[in-house]
């Protein structure tokens, strides 16, 4: 049996991806940084753990509860939207925090197992703003694009090691609670001189048909974390799709 640890499981792609994984016979640790047991079926193959991805301590005490693992999936992050003009620099380095150094610092504390066992995979979840520039979003692609890069580089690093790592890039999912759960941190961020052109990027977001769900990226972390192909990207959702498919 596989085991699997997620980062991010206390709603949207986080929550459904260990359900996903559960239901196909893994076993899986699913980590938040406040456990909520009751969101996931009990099983004794799904354990929830508490993880903040910003703090060393708590990625160790995770790891060491979980034991060995086959693959880690990096899931946590943070949204942000609003105009790089009016966002704190503190804001931005919140976002970087958990979006870019926390899966850095996850991926870097499961290596020596995986190195010395010359297998096992890394799977990051990032964005299609990675794809495609998006307007009011300025540092939170930022923040995804460094994982883009981080991912390349690593995946020939760790290659000659057995260890495998893959990118999915989860398309525009309005029916998530990502934007929700940062609604507190982003107040303020679209400031009068930008509030025509944000309602107007928002209107042409709202008639989009072609958007991902929660089970669309689940698959498509399924699909990384499985696949035997050297594929680097998994495109998550119709639209993040069309877009890769543009830039090939």
């Amino acid at each position: 049996m596989k085991t699997v640890l997620i980062t991010g499981c206390s709603s949207g792609y986080g929550l459904e991806t260990a359900r996903h994984f559960h239901a196909r016979g893994w076993q899986v640790f699913a980590t938040m940084r406040t456990p909520r047991a009751d969101l996931l079926p009990r099983s004794p193959r799904l354990h929830v753990l508490p993880l903040d991805v910003t703090r060393p301590e708590s990625i160790a005490s995770a790891l060491a509860a979980a034991g060995p693992i086959d693959v880690l999936v990096n899931n946590a992050g943070l949204g942000l939207f609003g105009a790089l003009e009016a966002t704190p620099m503190a804001t931005v380095r919140d976002i970087f925090e958990t979006n870019t150094f926390g899966t850095m610092a996850m991926t870097q504390a499961v290596l020596p197992q995986f190195r010395a066992r010359r297998a096992g995979r890394v799977v990051n979840v990032t964005s299609s703003t990675t794809l495609a520039p998006m307007p009011l979003v300025a540092a939170y692609t930022a923040s995804k694009t460094a994982i883009e890069g981080f991912t390349e580089s690593l995946a020939l690093e760790l290659g000659a090691f057995g260890v495998q790592v893959k990118l999915v890039q989860p398309g525009y999912a309005p029916t998530t609670r990502f934007t929700a759960n940062g609604a507190e941190r982003m107040q303020g961020l679209i400031p009068e001189a930008y509030a025509d052109y944000a309602r107007s990027v928002f209107a042409q977001l709202g008639q989009s048909t072609a958007v991902t769900s929660e089970q669309d990226v689940a698959e498509a972390v399924w699909r990384a974390a499985n696949d035997t192909t050297p594929t680097l990207r998994y495109p998550a959702g119709a639209d993040a799709v069309a877009l890769a498919a543009q830039i090939r």
